[in-house]
């Protein structure tokens, strides 16, 4: 698995749950259209982590590169209701960070 790990903070008057809900409506299409497995809404727990990284952490998980390399250009069409779901989730959000993390050991690897 490839796994695309997002960090965000919410914007000032953000309420979680329509935060969630929103990534919950966006994530979710790119799943009914097969371009991403699944994935994961956290919150950081007793305010324990670094401060660098967001209150929330967004985990997507791709089957490979490929996966994840449509789920991107399908958001980069930037149209339509792909674009109305992802504006509801990034106006919602500030000191946004990511990261590609991967299974260890490849399964490939010999």
């Amino acid at each position: 698995m490839d796994c695309y790990e997002i960090w965000v903070d919410l914007a000032p008057g953000v309420k979680d749950l329509e935060f969630v809900n929103a990534v919950r409506a966006y994530l979710g299409a790119f799943q009914e259209q097969g371009k991403l497995e699944s994935f994961r809404i956290r919150r950081r727990k007793l305010g324990f982590g670094p401060e660098v990284l967001g209150e929330f952490c967004l985990t997507l998980e791709f089957k490979d590169l490929t996966q994840l390399d449509a789920a991107f250009s399908g958001a980069a069409t930037r149209a339509g209701v792909v674009e109305q779901l992802h504006g509801q989730v990034y106006s919602r959000v500030r000191n946004f960070k990511s990261a590609l993390y991967r299974d260890f050991p490849d399964p490939v690897r010999v």
